[in-house]
């Protein structure tokens, strides 16, 4: 059973018991990330992320992961477009102790400037891994290219030039602005106490200042451009995007089983049809990425320098088929009997319930149920998933990225 409560500062939390485990996974989540970013701060939530870890004014950093480590359990965090989450997982009865240190992180961090300096360093390094990586490469910068200076387009990890010139004043002021009440959700599921839970969420959070929500922004104008980097490598890496839905539209249900059908796993069309088939391509798939203001649906491909045309075409004849012929009602319920596993595996991992009512709270002011996902999900009708397709997936409205050896003639 899921319950919410909420602080006097704002905080949200919500909780959802499972009797059974003998663990606990607690997630605190703020409404912060690089779609809320400026070109002269791009990368600075990432940054914090990093030094959250660096020491506070109780624990170093050794502190920190030794204690951690003393209890049985994992700790970590990630920054995302929309938001940054820090989690732990860990055995319910060290719970209290998890959440002291998740809080005394979040309250008390110092920002040391030698600890920033070094970290700079790291993450700097971090940026340039990406650069090697022609894969995170031609997805990164073709969202940059299609929300062409809009900062969902942006780098989570941001641009060295800015990164490097990074002050503690200037991450106390961003940090101050957003790491507020109004912008916090602390998600636990797994197995707990709900009243000693709550009393350790006010004892650890309840000081932090209430302020007010991040505003979303307005939405991005799609480009359908082509980006493209020379790089001296065997395979050419191709990346597709399409204008699609926002998560906040009942459509994301049916881009679900889009996505399934299509490129989502081993035995989707793109799959069967380019790899198996035509032996055109080792990997390929699709997937969606959909935030307040807007969202993509994506396809990535990697081949020989000298098929990506017809791989491109390829992938554009499977989707003008589906537009053609339809779906068989087999072929969508084998999508959707898929996703059901999923959604139904993924709700045994405390993380997963965790992640997923954290995260559905702090972006669609709600926490979805697993009942309701399988519900809308099971609605989804043959026709829609053609609609969609055809709504969507032209190519005349197709924004493309190419890493590689480019030989498009």
């Amino acid at each position: 059973m899921t319950h919410q409560r909420k602080l006097n500062n704002g905080i949200r939390i919500v909780m959802e018991e499972m009797p059974s485990y003998r663990s606990v996974s607690i997630g605190v989540w703020i409404r912060v990330g690089s779609m809320y970013e400026n070109r002269q701060n791009n990368g600075m939530a990432h940054v914090i992320e990093h030094m959250m870890f660096k020491g506070t004014s109780h624990r170093t950093a050794a502190d920190i992961a030794n204690e951690m480590t003393a209890i049985g359990g994992n700790m970590d965090a990630f920054t995302c477009k929309d938001c940054t989450c820090y989690y732990a997982k860990t055995l319910d009865i060290y719970a209290e102790q998890a959440l002291d240190i998740l809080g005394d992180m979040i309250c008390n961090s110092l920002f040391d400037e030698k600890e920033l300096k070094k970290e700079l360093g790291v993450i700097l390094e971090e940026i340039d891994m990406y650069e090697d990586s022609p894969e995170d490469l031609v997805h990164e910068h073709l969202q940059m290219a299609v929300w062409d200076e809009h900062p969902l387009g942006y780098l989570i990890s941001g641009e060295k030039d800015v990164v490097s010139g990074f002050t503690r004043e200037k991450l106390m002021k961003f940090f101050e602005q957003y790491y507020v009440g109004e912008n916090i959700v602390i998600s636990v599921a797994g197995h707990f106490d709900e009243e000693a839970i709550m009393s350790w969420i006010c004892r650890c959070f309840g000081e932090i200042p209430q302020g007010s929500r991040s505003d979303s922004g307005f939405a991005p104008e799609f480009k359908p451009v082509l980006w493209t980097r020379e790089k001296d490598i065997e395979q050419n890496h191709l990346c597709l995007a399409f204008d699609c839905c926002t998560v906040l539209s009942d459509e994301r249900y049916v881009m679900t089983v889009a996505n399934n059908l299509l490129g989502g796993n081993m035995n989707s069309r793109l799959f069967m049809k380019i790899r198996d088939e035509l032996g055109l391509t080792y990997a390929i798939y699709s997937y969606g990425s959909s935030y307040e203001q807007a969202g993509l649906f994506q396809i990535y491909a990697a081949m020989q320098p000298a098929q990506t045309k017809q791989v491109m075409d390829a992938i554009f004849d499977e989707i003008s088929r589906v537009i053609r012929e339809g779906v068989s009602e087999n072929e969508l319920k084998i999508a959707i009997q898929q996703i059901e596993g999923e959604l139904i595996l993924g709700y045994e991992s405390s993380y997963n319930r965790m992640s997923g009512l954290g995260k559905s709270l702090l972006i669609r002011d709600r926490a979805v149920s697993l009942e309701e996902d399988l519900s809308r999900i099971q609605q989804v009708t043959s026709e829609d998933v053609c609609r969609f397709f055809e709504k969507y997936l032209r190519r005349e409205q197709c924004g493309a990225a190419i890493v590689g050896n480019i030989h498009l003639d």
